[in-house]
């Protein structure tokens, strides 16, 4: 009887877990459906002003757009890695953190930075790379204002040349079960080829001029694209876990069945044997 209270404990402790994934699946699904419509509303908009930026900047060749494209020799790295505050969403975490650690081991370890977004990411990199800040704040209030404050600073610090290359690695939404890791080159700019910038003029008529564009809508377009790349790594996250806790589940479920077919296997043969021993001692009383 010993042996079937512990299955029954073990039951219990399954049917709680099973309760407690299937509660967080439901709460991921809200959230991701709000995250999912933000994203997808956004995407074509930062997309579009993206390629328009790099368009105009790579058919200027004044100070205008050399600041924000200006090619150097790449001696200083800042990798910008978006992470997760909680845990339980399966390889999301892991995947961005081993991107990052891919990227840091092309260049010398004392040439890498990290521009850690998530309290999972800080935790993970801080002990192996070069961490100089930790924005795991964002999630708390997502809004534009919020990430075109980190923006401005990843921009100065480009400007300023204490890095010569700024990178994104976010894990990018494609459905609620799937989520692909990116690395999205920041800054400088990235470059186009001739072809393209020719066609390009052929599409847009500018007023005021290019020049003019290019000064005011670079700082906006940069902004919107790591507004883009937070708001795809916080829909990711939210799928990662919904489709974690639905596996989790699932196998809390299974696991369940066969504690429960266990114990009742149990039960019936400690029946039998107490039958056998009525019955064992009844013949016994009859010889």
């Amino acid at each position: 009887m010993a042996n079937l209270k512990e299955i029954r404990n073990r039951i219990s402790s399954v049917s709680s877990t099973m309760q407690i994934t299937s509660a967080m699946k439901m709460v991921s699904a809200a959230k991701l459906k709000r995250a999912q419509d933000a994203i997808t509303a956004m995407r074509p908009y930062a997309e579009k002003l993206t390629e328009l930026i790099q368009n105009l900047s790579g058919s200027l060749t004044g100070d205008a757009a050399g600041k924000y494209s200006e090619q150097r020799e790449v001696n200083k790295v800042l990798i910008v890695a978006l992470a997760s505050n909680r845990g339980l969403c399966g390889a999301f975490n892991s995947n961005v953190l081993k991107q990052v650690k891919t990227i840091a081991a092309q260049y010398k370890s004392d040439n890498v930075a990290v521009f850690a977004i998530g309290k999972k990411a800080y935790e993970s990199l801080s002990k192996t790379e070069h961490v100089i800040a930790n924005r795991s704040d964002i999630y708390d209030n997502l809004t534009f204002d919020n990430v075109a404050e980190i923006a401005e600073s990843l921009t100065n610090m480009f400007l300023t040349g204490a890095y010569d290359k700024i990178v994104i690695v976010y894990n990018q939404f494609v459905n609620a079960a799937t989520q692909v890791v990116v690395e999205e080159q920041f800054l400088p700019l990235a470059p186009i080829e001739s072809a393209d910038v020719v066609a390009t003029e052929l599409d847009y008529i500018y007023e005021p001029s290019k020049e003019e564009i290019v000064t005011t809508l670079i700082p906006k377009s940069l902004k919107t694209q790591l507004y883009k790349a937070i708001r795809d790594s916080y829909a990711s996250e939210h799928g990662a876990r919904m489709t974690a806790m639905h596996k989790a589940t699932d196998n809390a479920k299974d696991l369940r069945d066969q504690l429960k077919l266990t114990y009742n296997k149990a039960r019936q043969a400690a029946i039998t044997n107490e039958i056998l021993e009525i019955v064992g001692g009844a013949e016994a009383l009859n010889n």
